[in-house]
């Protein structure tokens, strides 16, 4: 075996790096691929034809069907994909913004995938054995992501502790599920409403406020005390001769 270095041909590009050039162009066409197919089956639902999805993505009906032979292969693929985008984007509004902040933005966001989802619904309440998975895999990246928000913000004396990320979740589902009079506005309004609630009583941990050491008496116990002592003032001596 020679010992000696071997020149790399310059028309050549070494192996690995060419082999993550295409990994990362084929990961991206599969992430337009799939944020496609979520478009399209929010709007026309889960049985819209795959050659609409395709032509949405800019790729053949083949490509489509090489990734996901099964359309309940893409409909997973599809919910997998936004719930790790929803989660993903906690620990960036976090990094960008201060605590309550992060937490109102990322509520938002929650709400519009799950207003999104409902493209999905008919197939994920289906029973096909397919997406058993999938309500364990939306708690186990979601729920995290939320408690992670929710405890910065109630360190920060933003909102007020003891809040279960699980109700929220729900609550926000409750709201984003249905369009209220065709305005796909409300859900987001009522979400806003909902973390407005979460300040109620919100405090430091560990710090007590100045209003709570040094109450201030009520205006009419200082009013009652005045004239308690006017007529202790007023009162005649008992030892006063007369």
């Amino acid at each position: 075996m020679n010992s000696k270095t071997q020149e790399q041909d310059p028309g050549l590009e070494p192996r690995g790096r060419t082999d993550r050039r295409v990994r990362a162009d084929a990961q991206r066409n599969i992430d337009t691929l799939l944020h496609s197919a979520m478009t399209v089956f929010a709007s026309s639902g889960v049985d819209a034809p795959v050659r609409e999805i395709a032509e949405k993505a800019g790729v053949g009906i083949g490509t489509v069907y090489r990734h996901f032979p099964q359309r309940s292969d893409l409909i997973v693929a599809v919910f997998c994909h936004e719930v790790d985008a929803c989660a993903d984007a906690a620990s960036v509004l976090a990094a960008e913004h201060e605590p309550g902040e992060a937490l109102a933005r990322w509520m938002q966001r929650y709400a519009d995938f799950i207003a999104a989802k409902r493209g999905l619904a008919a197939a994920l309440h289906s029973g096909d054995p397919a997406y058993d998975a999938l309500p364990a895999y939306f708690q186990k990246r979601l729920r995290p992501a939320l408690q992670a928000l929710l405890e910065a913000a109630a360190a920060a004396g933003k909102v007020r502790a003891g809040v279960e990320p699980d109700d929220l979740l729900r609550a926000v589902a409750s709201l984003a599920m249905r369009v209220h009079d065709g305005d796909p506005t409300h859900a987001r309004r009522m979400v806003a409403l909902l973390v407005d609630g979460l300040r109620y009583c919100a405090s430091v941990p560990g710090r007590t406020s100045k209003k709570h050491l040094n109450p201030r008496p009520h205006r009419s116990k200082l009013n009652a005390g005045r004239s308690i002592r006017g007529t202790r003032k007023n009162m005649p001596s008992g030892n006063k001769e007369s």
